[in-house]
């Protein structure tokens, strides 16, 4: 029987590269761990996908998985590898075996805004210590993320006042970096993601969290804490999304181009959204009850110099089991003095 011409047209299309294609049509996975309507989806995923759009004139789309449903954000890492999506959410601290270099960014007191770790974290893991010793070796490409402002102390009874008010406080962490965080303040870490913090404080099985201000009302946590700290940077996280090396190794020139300028262009814009975003969440979060209550001088002294030997002390656990961490902590830092650039 004659074939037709459109069925080998279309047989032949499936089995050429992405790179060898035509880019019309080209539309890409993309999965999250978020819920709907997150702020970081509608400050920095949607508009990167937006301009991505833009800039290929309609050739290239996205189909967008929220709220885990293609997988937790634990797995994320694992289903961008294996192709299951073409670009995955992938926070560091949910795979810190894999990736436990990029904690560097979430250390204690290292940065005061969402754009300070941003812009070193960006420099370092596209081309610098973490791109060679992360996201290669993963076989996944950065394509943009956000480090959020400073973590603070969330709590649903007890108020933080002194050191002392932090011993024995059972706070949710994203593990890593921030376990050593909390330990060097007394406190005992209860790792685990960002989705599943507000059935453990609704049950009473935590006694706060590490939280950034906007994921405090995105999760409805807003609902259940009472106080929050103010005057300390007890760490942060990265929210990075990263597209699996071999799908990019596809892409046709021209995509690739367009996808760096949208990275490129969304970095600087999305930490600053982030930045600002905080005025009218802190209003929000008064308006629900909560109370920000600024640490006594005495007490923020007393905890940086609690803190001032966690980078150190993180480092130094990597260096030990072969991993670069003094080479990243060194590098970051000096990125971060010198504002992102090189």
């Amino acid at each position: 029987m004659k074939k037709s011409p459109v069925w080998v047209v279309s047989a032949l299309a499936l089995l050429l590269p992405v790179s060898t294609m035509s880019a019309q049509a080209l539309e890409l996975k993309v999965a999250d761990s978020f819920p709907a309507g997150h702020y970081l989806v509608r400050l920095m995923l949607k508009p990167w996908m937006d301009d991505v759009t833009k800039r290929t004139n309609g050739a290239v789309t996205f189909s967008y998985y929220p709220n885990q449903q293609i997988g937790k954000a634990a797995d994320m890492l694992r289903l961008t590898q294996s192709g299951v999506v073409d670009i995955g959410y992938i926070g560091p601290s949910y795979v810190s075996d894999k990736m436990p270099l990029s904690e560097v960014a979430q250390l204690p007191g290292a940065f005061q805004t969402s754009c300070e770790g941003t812009l070193a974290y960006w420099k370092s893991a596209r081309g610098g210590v973490l791109a060679k010793q992360e996201y290669v070796p993963n076989k996944i490409k950065l394509l943009f993320e956000v480090v959020l402002p400073p973590y603070q102390v969330w709590t649903a009874k007890a108020k933080v006042e002194t050191t002392k008010d932090m011993e024995g406080l059972k706070l949710r962490t994203t593990g890593g970096a921030q376990d050593l965080t909390l330990r060097a303040l007394g406190a005992v870490p209860v790792r685990m993601a960002a989705p599943d913090a507000y059935e453990s404080l609704s049950r009473g099985t935590m006694d706060g969290l590490l939280f950034p201000m906007e994921s405090v009302v995105a999760y409805g946590l807003d609902k259940l804490v009472k106080h929050a700290t103010e005057g300390v940077s007890f760490g942060s996280f990265i929210v990075a999304y990263s597209i699996n090396q071999s799908v990019w190794d596809k892409l046709p020139d021209d995509v690739k181009k367009a996808m760096d300028e949208a990275s490129d262009a969304i970095e600087p814009t999305a930490c600053a959204a982030v930045d600002k975003e905080q005025e009218g969440t802190k209003q929000h979060l008064k308006d629900e009850g909560v109370s920000f209550d600024p640490l006594p001088e005495a007490t923020r002294a007393e905890m940086k110099e609690k803190l001032k030997g966690v980078g150190q002390e993180w480092a130094a656990g990597l260096d030990s089991r072969g991993k670069q961490a003094s080479a990243a902590l060194q590098e970051f830092n000096g990125l971060l003095a010198s504002g992102g650039a090189k």
